[in-house]
């Protein structure tokens, strides 16, 4: 991120609008939990949790290149307590989706990060 385009809204507060935006952009079985990166302030912590059989829980480290824009990067995917191949077709397709998400989320709070 360049000095010019920096994120001025506190990490904090991004992950709080976050929270609240981004159950309505899942299923409504699934839950999330997101946080703010303590060491990246222009950075959030997202952990999605699908329900039923599955049990699949995704990690992504969501962060800010400018005010608007979000790259996300999936950290770790388990089932239940066990990781899993996150190149399998299945984590693939769902981790494509979450990621959609996102950047639909990332759109849903732009009027607290591009006031």
């Amino acid at each position: 991120m360049s000095k010019t385009a920096q994120l001025t809204v506190d990490n904090q507060k991004v992950a709080e609008a976050w929270q609240m935006f981004l159950p309505r952009m899942l299923n409504e079985t699934d839950t999330c939990k997101v946080v703010a990166d303590e060491g990246d302030p222009s950075a959030l912590r997202v952990n999605i949790q699908t329900a039923g059989r599955s049990d699949y829980n995704f990690d992504f480290k969501v962060t800010y290149v400018d005010p608007r824009e979000i790259e996300v990067n999936l950290v770790d995917v388990q089932q239940g307590n066990l990781h899993v191949d996150e190149h399998t077709e299945i984590i693939q397709s769902l981790a494509e989706d979450y990621v959609r998400h996102l950047h639909e989320c990332a759109q849903g709070v732009k009027n607290i990060t591009n006031p």
